[in-house]
């Protein structure tokens, strides 16, 4: 069981090249769960084309945006939401972290109800059983290996997202060999272009429904690697690990869900399951187990960095008891999701899009206040309240809080009724109001990103230049880096 919580990684632990992040990204995100992806692009009411653009530039550009955040780990040896303490103060941090939190544990629900779904779909079809006695024994099953995984910690994932890595990737090749007679190139062809502001819509969702989703986790893993790793391999092999599953599994998955508009639709209520509908029955076993690792291998990596957030917001437990309460929540949550709720896609887009706005506004504060650093992380400081880094700045939480309120008042999400307050702004600023062409285009994400970001950069950089003039702190005890 990994020790490490909070703390900085000791030179003599930091082992590793840029080449090992490869396999916990492509891991995480080589789940079938893409090939679905195509049919919630699609459903934004573009072309083939349009949403192939859309998808590609938003998994590439968001996985950049891990890559590029990743690159802190490396310089301070710390979880993620440790090292945003650099730009919000060691206690003003805790809000982005109790965000942060909230964010992978829902990822954390989301990925484990697929599997679920997904295990009960397949059993139905081979006539083991159905309903929900099935859902209750693979919820437990896929629950349990996910906490073990977490709990346990970083080497295990390590070697746990290599094995899912060379058998997920081996059986997603042969269910699209199989399934690949049901596309009809006529069909995808013949669905229509749709507007700039859909197009924009499905660009964002993609962003956030994979970078966007990781990059508040992104230097939880490349912390283990050396000081003298080279930046450019933590961002390329981050950004590649990350986006090329996806980006190929995109294209398929567009293609079936334009060959048919019932698939399409199937997938909008269990989008694992649905796929197996079109399986020769002697493959259903094998689509189950690539189905769950895939999953799984994400909800590890998530319920892995939702302990580590949970500590950052200042919950004083030991690592692996932050990662059990946090998989007691995803079970509960899990159990609401598969037994409870019968429209999982609009739940699921508001979920993405509602946080997507906070931790946009928090990457590019911390992208900003990374780029115009010279010098590594002062790790004790890390810790002390009354350090270079200092408690609770108030600039960056201000800059944060305007992010959101803009950011949430240029997006909505009519299928989820409990986000009907969002909007407000879309009608005051000339953009159509909640029923607009301009509704459903997600611009928040985009305007607190480029807020966050614009604003740190105008705003911090004299605080950056008189914290590097400080002297180095003293070598700091081992209590003072457990946080």
């Amino acid at each position: 069981m990994e020790t490490h919580g909070l703390d900085v990684i000791g030179d003599a632990e930091r082992k590793g090249t840029p080449r090992t992040l490869f396999w916990p990204w492509f891991g995480a995100n080589v789940s079938v769960l893409g090939l679905s992806y195509g049919a919630f692009a699609l459903g934004f009411g573009i072309s083939f084309w349009q949403a192939l653009v859309a998808g590609w530039l938003g998994i590439v550009l968001s996985f950049l945006l891990c890559g590029l955040t990743a690159t802190a780990g490396k310089r301070g040896s710390a979880p993620t939401m440790v090292l945003s303490r650099a730009a919000y103060g060691v206690r003003g941090n805790r809000l982005p972290s109790a965000i942060s939190w909230v964010l992978t544990v829902g990822w954390e629900i989301v990925l484990v109800s697929l599997a679920t779904m997904a295990t009960a779909t397949v059993f139905d079809r081979l006539g083991w059983g159905d309903g929900s006695g099935t859902k209750v024994v693979a919820l437990v099953l896929i629950s349990v290996v996910t906490v073990v995984g977490g709990v346990m910690g970083f080497d295990l994932i390590m070697r746990l997202q290599t094995v899912i890595t060379v058998v997920t990737g081996v059986l997603t090749v042969v269910y699209i060999a199989l399934v690949a007679e049901h596309i009809h190139w006529h069909s995808v062809s013949a669905v229509p272009a749709g507007s700039t502001q859909e197009f924009i819509g499905a660009l964002v969702f993609m962003m956030t429904g994979f970078g966007l989703g990781w990059v508040n986790t992104a230097a939880d893993y490349s912390r283990y690697l050396p000081r003298s790793t080279a930046g450019r391999g933590v961002i390329g092999w981050t950004t590649f690990g990350g986006s090329v599953a996806p980006v190929l599994l995109l294209v398929f998955g567009l293609l079936l869900a334009g060959s048919s508009d019932d698939l399409s639709k199937a997938i909008g209520l269990d989008p694992i399951g649905a796929l197996a509908t079109i399986l020769p029955q002697w493959f259903l076993v094998p689509f189950a187990v690539v189905a769950v690792l895939g999953l799984v291998g994400g909800a590890v990596l998530d319920i892995y960095s939702s302990g580590l957030a949970l500590l950052a917001a200042g919950l004083r437990v030991p690592r692996h008891v932050a990662a059990l309460v946090d998989g007691i929540l995803m079970v509960a949550g899990s159990v609401y999701i598969v037994f409870f709720t019968d429209n999982f896609l609009g739940q699921f887009i508001g979920f993405l899009t509602t946080l997507g706005v906070p931790v946009a506004a928090w990457c590019g504060i911390m992208l900003a206040d990374l780029a115009m650093r010279r010098r590594d992380y002062d790790e004790a400081d890390l810790f002390r309240a009354g350090g270079r880094y200092g408690d609770v700045p108030l600039r960056p939480l201000l800059l944060t809080l305007v992010a959101s309120w803009l950011g949430w008042g240029l997006v909505t999400n009519a299928a989820a009724s409990w986000l009907e307050w969002q909007g407000y702004l879309l009608g005051p600023l000339g953009l159509g109001g909640k029923s607009g062409p301009w509704a459903y285009a997600n611009l928040g994400v985009l305007a607190a990103l480029v807020l966050g970001f614009l604003g740190t950069l105008a705003l911090g950089s004299g605080r950056i230049r008189a914290q590097e003039l400080q002297a180095p702190s003293p070598e700091a005890t081992e209590e003072a880096l457990t946080g």
